[in-house]
């Protein structure tokens, strides 16, 4: 099955978005007018060196951080405030210990101020989709790094929201959890069909998930290239050792090249040391 982004109006748009924080040491320019459409039901992936303001730019989108500059609009509604129609996944999974599963995910819904009833037979399919059935009693205490996530996960996905950001969210995992996850959040994202921004320092992660790769610069972060993965779907871990696949990585790889964000020569790592 291979998925294709479909053309027409896109779900999530940001126009010209810089963001400026205030210091008392001067202006950080975190971001400098972005600009990009997310079409509906996009997996779309944003790689960058540490610092280039990729969190900055999923929290503006989520309207939880106010942007300096320019428009975000998702669903044709301009970004203003809190968006509440999406589901956040940070890279710590943000569980309450003394909670059992099942009263993790409802917190989702405690906080919307909605009957509880309503989402119990979804709570149960989501952990059944993730692996987790089984575990509804369980304290998040007692749960792994990548179980932890995977709660997490299911508590974003819980209202159904049309839009899902991601914020590096396997990246404190161990290497076969990691894979584990990237084969789990496929399947999800292929059964739902949820548009999807993916931000990750991994760029062989990047090129799995994505139906693109927005490469950014250093800070002042801006878009620097965006590129199509023309890889059919469903994505086995084997495609990594593919040509194909390879040849993507390498392009990632080139641009950060490009930029010094990635330096191979001994001068620049002495250089380095030195100072």
């Amino acid at each position: 099955m291979n998925v294709r982004t479909l053309p027409g109006d896109p779900f999530v748009r940001l126009d010209r978005v810089t963001k400026v924080y205030e210091a008392r040491s001067g202006s950080i320019h975190a971001v400098e007018e972005v600009s990009l459409d997310v079409h509906r039901g996009e997996f779309l992936a944003i790689v960058g060196p540490s610092g280039c303001g990729k969190s900055t730019l999923m929290l503006m989108t989520a309207g939880l951080v106010r942007h300096s500059g320019g428009t975000i609009t998702i669903d044709k509604t301009v970004v203003t405030r809190p968006y509440t129609d999406l589901g956040i996944v940070f890279q710590d999974a943000v569980l309450l210990d003394w909670r059992t599963v099942m009263d993790n995910l409802m917190l989702q819904v405690e906080l919307r101020k909605v009957d509880k009833r309503r989402y119990v037979d979804r709570a149960h399919y989501l952990l059944k989709l993730v692996g987790l059935e089984g575990f509804e009693r369980r304290h998040a205490f007692e749960l792994s790094g990548g179980m932890r996530q995977r709660v997490s996960i299911c508590r974003a996905l819980l209202h159904d929201p049309p839009l899902l950001l991601m914020d590096e969210p396997f990246g404190a995992l161990d290497a076969l959890t990691r894979d584990q996850l990237n084969l789990d959040l496929q399947a999800i994202w292929l059964q739902s069909r949820k548009t999807v921004v993916f931000i990750t320092h991994s760029i062989m992660e990047a090129v799995f998930l994505a139906d693109r790769v927005v490469v950014m610069s250093a800070r002042p972060g801006k878009i620097e290239r965006i590129l199509n993965i023309d890889i059919p779907r469903p994505r086995r871990l084997g495609v990594r050792e593919t040509p194909v696949f390879g040849e993507y990585a390498r392009e990632i790889r080139s641009i950060f090249s490009s930029l010094g964000v990635l330096r191979e020569d001994s001068e620049a790592i002495s250089t380095r040391g030195i100072e």
